[in-house]
């Protein structure tokens, strides 16, 4: 599709902020209007908007389309959304040890522990852990708790959360970046410290490298999102 207007702007409406291309008001793939909370995401979503070409690339407007899907997806069914992502309670990817290597398990447990003893402490739960990729059975008490803190979420946050979860496989690093209980910088080297460790150890190979950039501009972008709530 080619760019059609000249300025996009930020209007005040009566439920927050809106976004307006030539006085034209910007509404969600659902036809819902395009508006948010806070006047510094609606700012970057609007700079989103004008710093497009002649031709309107979706992958340049991240938060837009975190913001359409709070609007369309999250906002009127908060469960529904959130079930998909509540699930990695009962697979966390912090709860699963390596069950060789004793070097990588002990950068996992130094890189690891400390995140999982903050989740049993904020939300009162246990975790189950072991070595290898076998699946194990999280304490239901747990699995409920966590699929509690997500459903309390706003949808906004909600959909700040999603992106977290699915690409470190981790609900507890999501939720810890959503309490701001971290570092977003130590909690990404946290999902990704499998990566970088077989890269240290076997070298460097393009194609993983490149689809780690790619997810850490989406976790960039969902902690960018998230931080202008």
């Amino acid at each position: 599709m080619k760019r059609f207007w000249k300025e996009a702007s930020v209007v005040e409406t009566g439920g927050g902020w809106g976004i307006a291309l030539d006085g034209r008001p910007v509404r969600t793939p659902q036809r819902a209007p395009l508006a948010v909370a806070n006047p510094a995401l609606a700012e970057t979503i609007a700079a989103e908007w004008q710093a497009q070409g002649e031709t309107i690339n979706p992958a340049g407007m991240p938060l837009t389309g975190l913001a359409n899907a709070a609007i369309d997806l999250a906002m009127p069914d908060p469960a529904v959304f959130a079930e998909p992502v509540a699930a990695y309670a009962a697979t966390d990817l912090f709860c699963y040890r390596d069950d060789r290597d004793a070097l990588l398990q002990a950068e996992q447990a130094a890189a690891w522990n400390p995140l999982l003893a903050w989740t049993e402490a904020r939300y009162g739960v246990e975790f189950e852990i072991t070595r290898g990729i076998l699946p194990i059975d999280q304490p239901p008490a747990t699995v409920t708790a966590l699929r509690a803190a997500v459903l309390a979420l706003d949808p906004w946050r909600m959909t700040a959360l999603t992106p977290l979860v699915t690409i470190g496989g981790s609900l507890v690093a999501g939720l810890a970046m959503v309490e701001g209980a971290f570092d977003p910088e130590d909690l990404w080297s946290a999902v990704s410290l499998d990566e970088h460790y077989q890269e240290r150890r076997w070298g460097a190979d393009a194609l993983a490298q490149a689809q780690r950039a790619a997810h850490k501009r989406d976790w960039d972008n969902a902690v960018r999102f998230l931080g202008l709530l």
